[in-house]
């Protein structure tokens, strides 16, 4: 996929860029694979903003995207390539043998007519889905599951793409998009190849509106603020913000900042992302 670049007729268009869409093969999503699903413009169930810069959006619905991969041992045929306004990442229409039909995450040179399969007998190819175990070291892969039949949480935006390094034991050794080297049990499934669309990072919005459309709300600087709103805010004209590092809203620095807690899953982590933090 290449990027399209506007001809600026309009000031909204001097440096926007957008998609081509010329790997899309289908617009028109699958019925009996989307959930209407209502906006809780970053609020909790107690109508409090726990997520600020939310709200708005294009109205869409919800794509049911397999990320189990658990017909096991049945192949399957992609049928179309489809957009989903969800994700950053493109979606594969699959068609297995049986008549069932389940959108995949689309991988790098996926196309119509190819044929995928998950589970230990199916073949180190693009877009099949393997435990760990019987992938070979160095190869890229996305969709990773962390806890065996709870599906790929880790490694399934747009471009991304891990490397496994090693495998020592029950746990195999694997480079994230961030760097960071986590562990993971060997018996874990993975998805061969890497996440498409990696033009993804090149797209420029150009404009305030496009944000909007992503149900994404302005966010204004600290330092435009009064002192009551945020500890940038107060000064005569642009003033520095008064402090050896810049703060949150609630007075929490934001700035090289551990902010992890989870105690229970740091023996899994071989080398952080950050080096200086570890």
């Amino acid at each position: 996929m290449s990027v399209k670049v506007y001809k600026p007729v309009t000031p909204g268009q001097r440096h926007r860029t957008g998609y081509t869409f010329e790997e899309i093969t289908k617009t028109t999503p699958e019925k009996a694979l989307l959930v209407s699903r209502s906006k809780k413009s970053g609020r909790n169930m107690y109508g409090r903003i726990t997520v600020r810069h939310r709200g708005g959006g294009h109205k869409n619905k919800v794509r049911i995207v397999d990320f189990k991969r658990a017909k096991v041992g049945i192949p399957a045929k992609v049928s179309a390539i489809e957009y989903d306004p969800n994700r950053s990442a493109r979606l594969a229409l699959l068609t297995y043998a049986d008549g069932e039909k389940k959108y995949i995450i689309a991988p790098l040179g996926l196309k119509v007519g190819d044929t995928v399969m998950s589970g230990s007998q199916a073949e180190v190819r693009n877009g099949n889905s393997l435990p760990i175990a019987n992938i070979p070291v160095g190869t890229m892969i996305h969709n990773i599951e962390l806890t065996e039949g709870r599906g790929g949480q880790m490694v399934r935006s747009a471009g991304a793409a891990a490397q496994l390094l090693a495998k020592e034991g029950e746990y195999a050794h694997i480079r994230l998009p961030s760097g960071e080297v986590r562990l993971v049990r060997q018996k874990c499934f993975a998805t061969i190849g890497q996440v498409g669309n990696v033009e993804h990072g090149q797209i420029k919005l150009g404009r305030a509106g496009r944000k909007r459309h992503l149900g994404i709300r302005p966010t204004v600087r600290g330092s435009a603020m009064s002192p009551r709103d945020h500890p940038h805010g107060g000064g005569e004209g642009r003033s520095p913000i008064g402090m050896p590092g810049p703060k949150s809203p609630w007075g929490k620095p934001t700035l090289g900042y551990r902010t992890r807690r989870n105690k229970k899953t740091d023996k899994y982590i071989v080398r952080r992302r950050h080096a200086a933090k570890r």
